[in-house]
């Protein structure tokens, strides 16, 4: 039986149309005249930030359903990690070492959106979250591959535009980093962090704590550059010091290029 239930109440969007053609009145020019959903500064109101949280989940999960998007690979990794042909603009040596990486991102996102094209698009979509760095480099690889990836930016007070190899149509701009997160990990595959700073080590720690706490089901967790991840964080002591479990430490894996990522996230899902 058809579902009418759409034809029952007239469309929001056209009653907003007819609302916009009033008489012009003081009554009419009130704030308290608004539709409700219309009304910008209603809607950004302080009662109103569940509706908010809600509308920012439910945005871009519609979208990637309507694209058929199943799965993602997420890249984290750092804004200000240079290309190599830009390193000696780099702020300290470290980082202009560094920018090695944005080119293996590149290439493991070229890697694996030749494996998405595979499924037409919908399983292994590159995700990152839309900036420059290591993310631009993995946007950029997709891009080479001839096919579509994800950027899930954010409004940051020094926030830059998205940069220009992300989908135009899988661009997503989010208020709360929290439903970001969601969006980041609700379709993951594999979640591979490149050497970064806070912000990396925010979405890199979140993950492994949905992981280690079993509220995420377990997937390839692949760490560029194990120098640099060895150095800025003493894993080992947090074993010893029992404030994880030795396990613990098996929940993730060093790698150093795209090519033994890449590997790693096919066994794993050719075991399955």
């Amino acid at each position: 039986m058809k579902d009418d239930r759409n034809s029952q109440f007239r469309d929001a969007e056209a009653d907003r149309s007819t609302a916009a053609q009033v008489p012009d009145t003081p009554q009419t020019r009130a704030p308290a005249y608004r539709l409700a959903f219309a009304d910008d500064d209603f809607l950004c109101r302080d009662e109103l930030r569940p509706v908010r949280l809600q509308l920012e989940l439910l945005k871009p999960e519609m979208i990637l359903n309507e694209r058929g998007i199943e799965s993602t690979v997420v890249l984290f990794g750092g804004a200000r990690i240079p290309p190599p042909a830009l390193k000696d603009t780099a702020r300290t040596e470290t980082l202009a070492g560094l920018s090695r990486f944005y080119d293996e991102a590149r290439t493991f996102a070229k890697m694996l959106t030749e494996k998405s094209m595979q499924s037409y698009g919908r399983e292994f979509v590159v995700a990152t979250g839309g900036g420059p760095g290591v993310m631009e480099a993995g946007n950029r690889g997709a891009a080479d591959a001839g096919g579509t990836s994800i950027g899930l930016n954010i409004v940051l007070p020094h926030e830059q535009a998205p940069n220009e190899y992300v989908t135009p149509g899988l661009c997503f701009n989010f208020h709360y980093f929290a439903i970001r997160k969601m969006h980041f990990l609700m379709r993951a595959k594999a979640i591979c962090c490149f050497p970064g700073g806070f912000g990396t080590l925010d979405e890199m720690f979140e993950a492994l704590t949905l992981i280690q706490t079993d509220r995420m089901k377990r997937v390839p967790f692949l760490l560029f550059g194990e120098e640099f991840w060895r150095r800025i964080i003493n894993w080992e002591a947090l074993a010893d010091a029992g404030t994880i479990s030795a396990q613990d430490l098996d929940l993730f894996q060093f790698v150093e290029s795209a090519e033994e990522a890449v590997k790693i996230i096919d066994d794993w899902y050719a075991e399955l």
